[in-house]
């Protein structure tokens, strides 16, 4: 199988391509911006046939479409500080339908990235249902490009003959050492611990909440690959799925459980949230995760501490890439 990855020198691109090598699925076709230095080693190691420009891959597609069979559209910009609004329709909007468009008049299966910041605040749920997708309010640029994406994907006529979007959780795990601030929890946990001994986390501004017990659905990342492979390989059920544990978890049990995996004494402290974000800042996200279950997904998603311990020791601690 010829398959295409978008976003494949980023953090969840990455990855999956490390999966699928682990599966021997070796004639990949790697798409992004390679000029990031910083992103190199996420690829470099990896086994795959070319490496193209996301600038020039349209015209690639075109030409290439009858020997492509998948296509895994995980490209974006992912920054939820950043408030240009012309960034993400550009790379985010725009592109994600000039792909499904091409892949639609080419009959090339698709999976993209969606996200879980398209739910806001929560208020109409968590659960992955077409019909609430134009009620929901993200608290973002990044979150409006990502829903404005899926309101267009469900009215589309002309679909590729299979296609998925994927509401990523909170995703962590290895080969996100370019993130910088918009890295994981765990990753900055990691290095705050080793530089200070201690971890400070946000105070709770909430009455129902305390410090630290404010709760995200945390899903590792070789979890979130081992998903997408399971898409492509059965290809059942099209439409927009969540992607997270089912369970969410406290920010004070992933603060622990990476001391733990370090094997540091605990010393948690708490910071009050600032103001620009005390606003907009989600104290509750679980992935309501029966939709991807009903079409044959089985497999045991990682406990937070077996996540955590696997990143800490395996990746963190020996400034190793998946």
């Amino acid at each position: 199988m010829k398959i295409v990855i978008t976003g494949a020198a980023g953090f969840i691109g990455s990855c999956l391509v490390a999966s699928m090598n682990a599966q021997n699925y070796n004639d990949l076709i790697l798409v992004d911006d390679f000029s990031r230095t910083d992103k190199m080693k996420n690829f470099q190691s990896k086994i795959y046939s070319e490496l193209i420009s996301r600038d020039v891959f349209f015209d690639w597609l075109d030409h290439h479409a009858a020997e492509v069979d998948f296509v895994f559209h995980l490209g974006a910009r992912t920054d939820t500080a950043e408030f240009d609004v012309a960034v993400f329709n550009k790379l985010n909007l725009n592109y994600s339908k000039s792909l499904w468009q091409l892949c639609s008049k080419h009959n090339i299966p698709l999976v993209y990235a969606s996200s879980a910041a398209t739910y806001g605040m929560g208020e109409h749920s968590y659960k992955d249902d077409h019909q609430i997708i134009d009620q929901l309010k993200p608290l973002n640029p990044y979150g409006e490009s990502k829903n404005d994406f899926d309101k267009w994907v469900i009215k589309q006529e002309k679909t590729p003959p299979f296609w998925a979007g994927f509401k990523f959780f909170n995703v962590y795990g290895p080969n996100e050492f370019h993130k910088s601030r918009m890295a994981s929890v765990v990753f900055h946990a990691f290095h705050q611990i080793g530089k200070t001994a201690g971890m400070k986390l946000f105070k709770s501004h909430h009455p129902d909440f305390e410090d630290g017990m404010q709760l995200r659905d945390f899903v590792y990342v070789k979890d979130v690959a081992d998903v997408l492979l399971f898409m492509m390989q059965h290809q059942k059920g099209s439409g927009i799925y969540n992607l997270g544990t089912g369970k969410a978890r406290t920010f004070l049990d992933l603060t622990r459980a990476t001391f733990k995996a370090m094997q540091v004494p605990e010393n948690i402290s708490f910071i009050d949230t600032p103001l620009d974000i005390r606003d907009k800042y989600q104290y509750f996200t679980e992935a309501e995760m029966n939709k991807l279950r009903g079409v044959g997904y089985q497999a045991d998603f990682k406990t937070l501490e077996e996540g955590v311990d696997d990143y800490v020791r395996n990746y963190l601690i020996p400034n190793r890439y998946f």
